[in-house]
């Protein structure tokens, strides 16, 4: 088995979580994993909603396998601007909307300025407001408080910013002495920083395999099209993207996790047959689940009508959506099983 270097694969995390890129808002964390490609000597391409494309020829290739994981995240996005100075809010993609009462956040303005704030309820003090406690968190109770001298609209619209800015959560990365990984937004950049390690040890250790390989990194998988579109010559698709950990579920936080049906319906039944034994035959330690709320870069594509198979695994992380975790271990098992599928078809 080939071992995973951690410290480039916590390392490139890091990096990637600190970059805000809330879904269509990705062009930095794109650029940012498109030099680190080049600088591991992988040319790179993009397609025109910005996925970054990095394509490993192989010897002999009879087929093309695309390895995806999406680098956009939940977020939020300036609905209006209040008359008392702060702003109202609405949802990219699906965040947990009771959990950013408190969290900080950036705004960021279509003129590049970036100005800092507080995702607050209406209800904030509870010294003033009765139901400072029983206040449902929603879209509508959610406002965000801007670090600036505002006193109004006009105030808020001098600074420049609109309706339609992107609001970015800040994610509070932090790696433990144990080996966990805590941050918002490990869905999926985690993921991306598991298939870079990949990248890394294909090069590191000079492997080349028979069939081209595709790396697919998507900027649009939480609003539901992040990899609708492949090229051609792809005929298998295995998406990297979270284990989901709670009710009637196997995964924990140490495992890779092999999704066999998730809300766009049933995985290939080869490809995830084959993961299983890998996971297997490798020793890791691996859970197989069904996620009934869930869908992934390989449900896109399908969706899009691309003639592919495909399958789902990806480190186990709990409280999704939430403040998220992961530990070290999950993500050597998840490295070592795609690298074992890969070498499978050496």
């Amino acid at each position: 088995m080939l071992k995973t270097d951690e410290t480039y694969l916590l390392d490139f995390a890091k990096k990637l979580l600190a970059i805000d890129s809330p879904s269509g808002y990705c062009a930095h964390a794109i650029r940012f994993m498109e030099k680190e490609a080049q600088a591991l000597g992988y040319p790179c391409t993009r397609n025109r909603k910005g996925n970054l494309l990095i394509r490993v020829p192989g010897t002999a290739s009879t087929h093309t396998t695309a390895l995806s994981a999406h680098c956009d995240t939940l977020g939020l996005m300036v609905r209006s601007i209040k008359e008392n100075g702060t702003l109202a809010v609405t949802a990219i993609g699906s965040p947990t909307l009771p959990t950013l009462d408190s969290e900080y956040c950036r705004i960021l303005t279509r003129d590049g300025d970036v100005y800092t704030g507080t995702i607050l309820c209406t209800a904030a003090s509870k010294h003033v407001h009765p139901d400072a406690a029983t206040l449902t968190r929603d879209a509508d109770s959610l406002e965000v408080r801007i670090d600036e001298i505002v006193h109004d609209k006009k105030d808020v619209e001098a600074l420049g910013i609109r309706n339609g800015d992107y609001i970015a959560i800040d994610p509070k990365t932090t790696v433990t002495d144990s080996g966990f990984i805590k941050s918002r937004f490990l869905d999926d950049k985690i993921s991306c920083a598991c298939l870079f390690a990949v990248l890394h040890t294909l090069k590191e250790h000079a492997i080349t395999l028979k069939n081209d390989l595709l790396f697919v990194f998507s900027t649009y998988e939480e609003v539901g099209h992040g990899a609708s579109s492949m090229p051609a010559d792809v005929d298998a698709m295995l998406a990297v993207d979270m284990g989901c950990i709670g009710l009637d579920l196997a995964c924990t936080e140490y495992d890779v996790s092999i999704c066999a049906k998730d809300s766009s319906g049933p995985y290939d039944y080869a490809m995830t047959t084959q993961l299983i034994q890998l996971a297997k035959q490798e020793g890791l330690s691996f859970a197989v689940d069904i996620y009934p709320m869930y869908g992934s870069d390989v449900s896109a594509a399908l969706k899009g009508g691309n003639d592919i198979k495909g399958a789902l695994i990806g480190p186990g992380v709990h409280a999704s959506h939430g403040m998220e975790r992961t530990h070290i271990q999950a993500l050597n098992n998840t490295v070592s099983l795609i690298l074992a599928y890969l070498l499978a078809d050496a």
